[in-house]
């Protein structure tokens, strides 16, 4: 099985949660990463996403430790759509 991971960022202009986060994390931009495998057996190459995981802290923020927590794409998409509204 062929997996691929592809790095996004996001911004967030407002404080925001999402499940699977401990707590409420301050505005700013995140690192996203995409895991996705190959769909085997179709004439054309196809990808289907399997995880995804947020990086903190944010981008720019000093801390003794990082971590990646996962999270799904569409708790993730929910999220910047309401930040778009805020």
């Amino acid at each position: 099985m062929t997996i691929r991971t592809t790095q996004t960022t996001v911004h967030f202009s407002s404080p925001f949660l999402l499940q699977g986060l401990d707590a409420t994390q301050p505005a700013g931009d995140y690192r996203v990463d995409h895991d996705e495998e190959l769909v085997e057996g179709l004439s054309r190459l196809a990808w289907r996403q399997v995880g995804a995981f947020i990086h903190l802290p944010r981008i720019g923020m000093p801390a003794a430790t990082h971590q990646m927590v996962p999270i799904t794409s569409a708790d993730l998409q929910s999220a910047l759509e309401k930040d778009l509204r805020s």
